[in-house]
């Protein structure tokens, strides 16, 4: 799809709830990263798709997914926080 100019690509990028993925085609690499940090969503991809570094962190934002996964992240995606607070003398 083509679009008239860089605003409408944004809108209609952003005119959804979900948002785990996009991917910009381009050949200007200015535009490409000035489009990426408009457009909500977890990963963008330019000028490819599905490339996927393990490391990196992989999650959508709004309505896609609960979170991010991948790397370090996965710590934090996989596991639940616990504050346990145990007075030390009560058990003598």
């Amino acid at each position: 799809q083509t679009f008239r100019d860089d605003e409408e690509v944004v809108a209609e990028a952003n005119a959804t709830r979900y948002g785990l993925a996009a991917t910009i085609f381009t050949r200007d690499e200015k535009k490409a990263w000035e489009l990426a940090s408009r457009v909500v969503a977890g990963t963008v991809w330019v000028n490819c798709f599905f490339v996927r570094e393990l490391a990196a962190p992989f999650g959508g934002s709004r309505n896609s997914g609960i979170g991010r996964e991948g790397g370090v992240w996965s710590f934090d995606f996989y596991c639940d926080v616990k504050n346990v607070a145990i007075k030390r003398d009560s058990f003598a």
